[in-house]
């Protein structure tokens, strides 16, 4: 995320940077919330070390200045390095889309595992960002579970500040995304019993502000705070705002009905966002998420903005091309430590090549290649593309509606409908790594390799299997692979400026 002035959501705290804290931590940096955080930290003046499963040299790119470690959670011997010489350590793992039983299990432990390493180093404080909910209601398994890490967090020797927030609102949000495509997509839109639930939304911008915010102020230590926006609404009235912004007209249908499996899955078909995210998301909205008091208001002075400036916020952002984080830049939970096709060492048992020699330049083959995919499409068989993706999503995978985060630029670990970026070198070589429902793994390598005074472009399928199924399922889709990539080439010589 870049540190243009105009990008940055802190400047109006009130509060000033505190550089006697020394280093800040930040777990789950690569996700949505730590991926907006980081930049305003080192806005800020303060040195901060990111904390990852995998280690990428582009996160360096991306975070100039930053300090990279390798450690997770789940294995505490890989805490004490991350930790060590850390005056405050921002706790934003989450397990959400592990399945119920699972992502509680996780985090509690993963919440266990940081609270003892944290001790043992000598952190001064945590701030974890956790779910807004009454809880003197019945919780959904997702609030729940941010709940009872909150709890596990807690310690007799590192004070903790607890930021419990209800809908998250901005360009790259689950929520956002899900409303969005919704009312666009939707002429008439059924609203079950649930829609009615009240909710008090607030902007990314307000949340990362808070969470800097508590961190300069020693008031903060050791308290829970509720989040929110200037604004209390219905799932529904969230759903007419947006409507009207977008010019969209909608009919709102009540149904006596909410099955929240049956509804996750055809959000799912008609949504960005996978099926097992919108269920967790779903399961929340039996409960209102209003805040509850307004200390936070005191202790971190500023007016949050309303539920219809955050929309047109994020509108913009979008139009501007301009999403710096999103919400599948940690969906599926385990791309990180997914079979790269490095740990292979070149024992792929299928591959199939194609070529063809171009006069364009390598900067122009990369920057078309590096536009392929979301509202660009494939440059060619746009409906065999989608057609795999809608296939892909009725079995609950990630389908192709994901998109990108940005039209015309990526960087590794992007997600590009349903492939994400493995590894990048730019004006040289792109390597995609499928994410979609397969019965084994899968790659796509585009390669821009001089030859002569002119250019080869290449574009290679990689795919390991072992099973009989898996066997079958490259030797079906050969013959298609043949066209498909022969014309894409074709197209991306064709497209590229000269």
């Amino acid at each position: 995320m870049t540190s243009d002035p105009q990008d940055l959501y802190c400047r109006i705290l009130s509060s000033v940077p505190r550089p006697d804290i020394g280093t800040i931590l930040v777990t789950g940096g690569t996700g949505y919330i730590g991926g907006r955080l980081v930049p305003e930290l080192q806005a800020r003046g303060y040195r901060v070390r990111v904390m990852v499963r995998a280690g990428s040299p582009e996160l360096q790119g991306r975070w100039p200045g930053a300090e990279i470690v390798v450690a997770d959670a789940l294995k505490p011997e890989t805490l004490s390095g991350a930790l060590a010489g850390v005056g405050v350590a921002y706790y934003l793992i989450h397990s959400l889309l592990l399945g119920p039983r699972e992502f509680e299990s996780a985090d509690t432990t993963s919440a266990l595992n940081f609270r003892n390493a944290a001790a043992a180093a000598g952190v001064k404080r945590i701030i974890y960002l956790g779910g807004l909910g009454d809880t003197h209601t019945q919780l959904s398994a997702h609030l729940r579970s941010r709940m009872a890490v909150a709890d596990a967090l807690r310690g007799d020797t590192v004070p903790v500040t607890i930021l419990r927030a209800a809908v998250i609102i901005g360009s790259g949000s689950a929520s956002y995304d899900i409303i969005k495509s919704l009312v666009r997509r939707l002429p008439i839109v059924f609203i079950p019993p649930c829609a009615k639930s009240r909710c008090q939304p607030i902007a990314i911008r307000d949340v990362v502000r808070y969470l800097v915010g508590v961190l300069e102020v020693d008031k903060a230590a050791g308290k829970s705070f509720d989040i929110g926006g200037s604004d209390v609404l219905t799932y529904e009235e969230m759903l007419r705002v947006l409507a009207r912004l977008l010019g969209r007209r909608c009919l709102f249908v009540p149904v006596p009905f909410a099955h929240i499996g049956f509804y996750s899955y055809l959000c799912s078909l008609l949504t960005p966002v996978p099926a097992p995210i919108i269920s967790c998301l779903m399961e929340g909205l039996k409960n209102d998420v209003v805040c509850q008091d307004d200390s936070i208001t005191r202790i971190v002075p500023f007016r949050p903005i309303s539920y219809r400036e955050a929309i047109i916020r994020a509108l913009t952002v979008e139009e501007k091309d301009r999403v710096h984080t999103r919400w599948s830049d940690a969906y599926p939970p385990a791309h990180e430590l997914a079979v790269h096709l490095r740990d292979l060492n070149g024992k792929v048992a299928y591959t199939a090549s194609y070529s063809r020699l171009t006069d364009k330049s390598a900067a122009a083959l990369f920057s078309c290649i590096s536009g392929i995919g979301g509202k660009e499409g494939w440059f060619y068989s746009n409906w065999m593309w989608r057609l795999r993706g809608m296939v892909d999503r009725l079995l609950i995978g990630v389908g192709s509606s994901r998109g990108r985060r940005n039209a015309s630029a990526l960087r590794v670990n992007d997600v590009v409908d349903f492939w994400r970026v493995e590894d990048l070198k730019q004006d040289q070589a792109l390597l995609l790594r499928a994410e979609m429902k397969l019965p084994g793994w899968a790659w796509l390598e585009f390669r821009i390799a001089p030859e002569g005074e002119r250019r080869r472009l290449s574009v290679t399928a990689y795919y390991e299997t072992k099973t009989l199924f898996g066997k079958l399922y490259w030797l079906t889709f050969l013959p298609f692979h043949f066209l498909i990539f022969n014309n894409l080439l074709k197209q991306i010589d064709r497209r590229s400026a000269t």
